[in-house]
């Protein structure tokens, strides 16, 4: 039965398989990554050295093994992580790479199937910026772009109920590789598939990085066109990891008009500029409340803040989506907007947004063809 697969029985099993250099255990070692259980299927990663990957495949297979042989495991996911010690530089790996001009450098993840990764973010929770994420995805795809979405929040990932698929798991694909699930013609991907929804999700940095990049690397992404990546709120290692681990296209900040949230997402804009990621532009979500019932318009959190914040800042403003009712329920039953009610007005602005901001992107690819982009690190 399933519910005899634990995390305690899985680090007992992989106590059998034999570090790089055949001295201790995997687990002993510290090797392996926080463990994911969920319905049978297990995954977790093992650490090793940068460019030991191919050598140390049959210590991955031996992983894989020992844990398929756990009463109750459907399938097993191992993937072998290479982390960077603290300056190293990995030379990128040779072949295409994503299209996106941006902030990165050496080291880098290729994604030779995505023509440009952009990122949706904001300084703090709570100001829509997952709701924006899958709408912008979708509006992205009604203009003729072929679009996946990866929830990289692992904080309070909402990513699987915002399209419907909360409780549904994704397939393993060949050897070490995922498969990413499917919602309105999108490929989408995040944590929340892995995971119970009430979980609570409490990471170290270590353990968020390890799992961003694993969802970026060994996740079966199609050919796409563009890759929206909805971030953690905040300015930590999610956000850092991200925006160095693959090139990002740019970086779209979410905010309210209010002051105490415009400071926040200033430190945001900061942030993508100390990394060399070009911010495609400011959205002022809840901009203002609009009535459902008498289309009344009111000014709750104020008005114009963000587009003043753009303005003193000289980022481009991409646009107001009001606080309204149809945006939240939809978005809570699964259904946003943008596929729910494509004809109606708040569909329009999001289509609009992911016009500009597209435009934004393919400008500054332009601006930087040619031109190496380079990480500004900080002692």
């Amino acid at each position: 039965m399933s519910d005899q697969v634990t995390k305690e029985r899985v680090l007992e099993m992989l106590q059998k398989v034999k570090g790089p250099d055949q001295d201790d255990d995997i687990v002993s070692l510290g090797l392996v990554s926080p463990i994911v259980i969920n319905k049978g299927k297990v995954y977790f990663a093992i650490s090793v050295e940068p460019g030991r990957a191919e050598e140390l495949e049959p210590m991955r297979s031996a992983a894989e093994e020992v844990v398929k042989r756990i009463d109750g495991v459907k399938s097993v996911a191992v993937t072998l992580t290479a982390d960077r010690q603290a300056g190293e530089a990995t030379p990128p790996a040779s072949g295409g790479s994503c299209s996106s001009a941006g902030g990165g450098g050496g080291g880098q993840i290729p994604m030779p199937n995505i023509g440009a990764i952009i990122a949706v973010a904001s300084g703090k929770g709570g100001v829509g910026k997952s709701t924006t994420a899958i709408n912008l995805a979708l509006a992205f795809q009604a203009n003729g772009l072929k679009t996946g979405i990866l929830d990289a929040d692992i904080y309070g990932p909402s990513l699987p109920r915002l399209v419907g698929l909360q409780g549904q798991n994704p397939e393993a694909a060949d050897k070490d590789q995922i498969k990413p699930m499917k919602a309105f013609g999108m490929e989408v991907m995040s944590i929340g598939f892995l995971v119970d929804e009430d979980a609570p999700m409490i990471w170290r940095g270590p353990m968020v990085m390890s799992a961003l990049t694993q969802m970026l690397q060994y996740v079966t992404w199609g050919e796409l066109d563009v890759l929206v990546v909805d971030m953690p709120p905040g300015t930590g290692d999610a956000q850092l990891t991200m925006s160095q681990a693959v090139p990002l296209a740019g970086a779209v900040i979410v905010s309210t008009p209010q002051d105490l949230a415009l400071i926040d997402a200033r430190k945001g804009l900061n942030m993508f500029k100390q990394v060399k990621v070009p911010v495609l532009g400011i959205v002022e979500n809840m901009s203002y409340f609009q009535c459902p019932n008498c289309g009344e318009r009111s000014d709750i959190f104020g008005h114009g803040g963000a587009r003043t914040e753009a303005e003193k800042i000289g980022a481009p403003f991409l646009g107001e989506i009001p606080l309204h009712m149809d945006i939240r329920e939809k978005s809570d039953a699964g259904q946003p907007v943008v596929v729910s009610d494509p004809e109606g007005p708040h569909a329009e602005i999001y289509r609009h947004i992911a016009q500009t901001a597209w435009k934004n992107a393919e400008a500054h690819k332009a601006k930087m063809a040619g031109v190496k982009p380079k990480i500004v690190m900080e002692s």
